[in-house]
């Protein structure tokens, strides 16, 4: 059977270990993990092959650590980018059970996370919200929940409104029907429905028009 050799700190990062067998490398192990082992220890080679995945999973649970550190993340995220790291499936099984056991991935908080930060950062309708968060891999389940948690008619008339304001210097000197065309077909790209695009857009109008500052152009006539 092969023997342990060596056992030494790797110099680029001293929680991992290089495991020797009979005088060569084989395969690091973390520190923890390499803590179980001895010089002159033999190993089976199935002991080998269990060490071997068991430090694949601690890789793959480590670089997922790392992505989430970023922001929040989807589970089909991290699964997502952990198969481009070449990752075998069974691994990245393991790294993804590993992270729900402590709470490091969660589909239902990062959906409300998601929608979270698109109103505060860039307001958008349930049709959006729903359409990005499927793109992340969250189930339909659990978007229609947060949805219906997070989003009521006052609150997506109050992100739309504040999606308007963005948009309304750019049409300054504009006739008002084409500032209702426009705005309507922005508010529409941004997921909201037409109830609310017309609401916002009536009440815009209203402010614009009870102004001191003249907004709008004359409506051009019409035969």
């Amino acid at each position: 059977m092969p023997t342990i050799t060596r056992l030494e700190r790797q110099k680029r990062n001293k929680e991992r270990v290089n495991v020797y067998l009979d005088g060569d490398f084989a395969f690091g192990l973390a520190a923890l993990d390499a803590a179980m082992l001895r010089k002159g220890q033999q190993l089976e080679e199935v002991e080998i092959t269990r060490l071997k995945q068991q430090d694949a999973v601690v890789q793959a649970f480590d670089h997922a650590v790392q992505l989430l550190a970023r922001r929040p993340r989807s589970i089909q995220e991290i699964r997502d980018r952990l198969r481009r790291k070449g990752r075998e499936e069974a691994v990245i099984d393991a790294a993804i059970d590993r992270l729900k056991e402590r709470a490091y991935v969660d589909d239902h908080a990062f959906a409300r996370y998601w929608v979270e930060n698109r109103s505060n950062f860039k307001p958008m309708g349930a049709r959006a919200l729903r359409y990005e968060l499927r793109r992340k891999g969250v189930s339909a389940a659990i978007i229609d929940t947060v949805l219906t948690e997070m989003l009521d008619e006052s609150v997506e008339d109050a992100a739309a409104y504040q999606a308007a304001q963005g948009r309304v210097r750019s049409l300054r000197g504009q006739p008002r029907r084409v500032f209702q065309q426009k705005m309507g077909a922005f508010l529409q790209r941004r997921g909201f429905p037409f109830d609310v695009c017309r609401r916002v857009i009536d009440q815009l109008i209203s402010e614009l028009e009870s102004s001191e500052e003249e907004f709008f152009a004359p409506d051009e006539a019409t035969d």
